[in-house]
């Protein structure tokens, strides 16, 4: 693959070069601070400068780098728009420029995981592929049985590239503790790690599709394709048309845009109660609204099984972030380890900051907006040492539910919708409803 740069020294160059420039920028901020600058103008140029040159890597390269890259929305967030902007085209460009696989490849994938006779499973195949993404891509096809099906083929290399690129990334916790100082990058990077080794693994991604196609069978909302086959590198699923989310962000009307938000912050919801696990990729390509009105979700590669225990947890730290102790607040964020032990956070800051993305699940209603959005962004993309996001922590477990989350709130600022989060939470989030707030959804 062309846009998979495969050699070692290639690659190790690429990501061996963040370190060094992070040295080079240390030692200019000590010279600059013995001229008299100030210690917190220096600490800010030596950040934006370590992201810039982070973020520019990352986008150069096709696999892991660029996987992690994407999954990483918290330094995204974290940064200013003249260095996020540049790094999302550079992933855009990437992506659109990905060549498709040949078809001989494509044959010899499917040869190896459904064997020579592969032919014999389908009535017709389209070599032309469908749909392109980071580590495979989705063929067009008729099931031996007459039913249409989408073939998702894995990029021959690409589980050694992505695993590569991790190992060689977990090695610069440093760089990463630039930018956020309060967080624990090691532990991290090791669950995005073992995310990415799954979604490489299409019998996982099998397996957890027939959860979600199980759960939400015969479900007036949602659709989740039925998995076929799955062999090797290959996985082959019902196909589903539909008008993609993309489609009604740039033109769907008012009442078609609240009606999709709603599904989509629904089944985002609903999906740890109802099959023990969250969707854990929301981009609108993997939603389509199908013309009875219900939503059907595709990719299922990245999920995070969310057992009953840490639901109520997590509903019950929701809960508590809307209330207005700040004490219990900072109490309750400690406990999940958002703030670590030994770092000390200012409690009106912490408020300030908390206040407003908890509004969606105060008000009855709520409407996301860009402009909404973009404040948001403006509490995290503060550079200055002193901004109270630098001192939090992003545990472990709650990895994939951050990026679903800050993406999920993403899309429905995209469809300038107005929906009851609040009443969905109510519904869905086990722990996050008091006894009388239960009593009144129930009722």
């Amino acid at each position: 693959m062309s846009d998979l740069p495969r050699r070692a020294v290639t690659r190790s160059a690429k990501l061996a070069s963040l370190p060094i420039g992070f040295a080079g920028r240390t030692a200019l901020g000590m010279g600059k601070r013995t001229f008299g600058r100030p210690a917190e103008a220096v600490a800010m140029e030596i950040q934006a400068r370590t992201a810039e040159q982070l973020f520019k890597v990352l986008g150069e390269l096709k696999g892991g780098a660029m996987k992690l890259g994407q999954m990483l929305s918290i330094f995204e967030a974290a940064l200013p728009p003249e260095i996020a902007g540049p790094y999302r085209a550079t992933l855009t460009r990437l992506q659109e420029a990905a060549p498709p696989l040949p078809a001989s490849s494509v044959h010899k994938v499917l040869a190896e995981a459904l064997g020579e006779d592969w032919r014999d499973d389908f009535a017709s195949f389209d070599d032309r592929p469908a749909a392109a993404a980071s580590i495979g891509q989705v063929h067009r096809a008729v099931w031996h049985d007459g039913r249409d099906v989408a073939v998702k083929v894995q990029y021959p290399g690409a589980g050694k590239a992505l695993i590569s690129d991790f190992n060689q990334l977990a090695r610069l916790g440093r760089l990463f503790g630039v930018l956020m100082p309060g967080l624990d990058v090691k532990s991290m990077l090791a669950e995005l790690k073992e995310r990415v080794a799954e979604e490489l693994d299409y019998t996982v991604e099998a397996a957890s599709q027939t959860a979600f196609h199980d759960a939400y069978a015969g479900d007036p909302d949602f659709v989740v394709p039925e998995v076929i086959a799955q062999a090797g590198h290959v996985l082959v699923t019902e196909w589903m048309d539909g008008t993609p989310l993309s489609k009604i962000i740039s033109e769907g009307d008012q009442e078609t845009r609240d009606h999709v938000a709603l599904l989509y912050c629904r089944f985002l919801l609903s999906g740890p109660k109802r099959s023990g696990m969250l969707h854990g990729d929301p981009h609108p390509g993997n939603f389509r609204l199908l013309e009875d009105g219900r939503l059907g979700v595709l990719d299922f590669g990245a999920v995070d099984r969310i057992p009953g225990g840490f639901q109520q947890r997590l509903g019950l730290l929701l809960r508590i972030g809307t209330m207005a102790d700040i004490d219990e607040v900072e109490d309750a964020l400690r406990r999940e380890e958002f703030i670590r032990d030994g770092v000390e956070v200012d409690a009106e800051s912490l408020q300030g900051f908390l206040a407003p993305i908890t509004e969606p699940f105060v008000t009855e209603t709520f409407k996301f907006n860009r402009e909404w959005l973009r404040d948001m962004a403006a509490r995290v993309t503060d550079l200055r040492p002193t901004n109270v996001v630098r001192q939090l922590n992003l545990p472990p477990e709650y990895v994939i539910i951050h990026r679903v989350l800050s993406a999920g709130t993403g899309v429905l600022c995209q469809l300038e919708c107005e929906i009851p989060a609040r009443a969905e939470s109510l519904k869905w989030v086990p722990g996050f409803a008091d006894d009388e707030d239960g009593e009144l959804v129930s009722g």
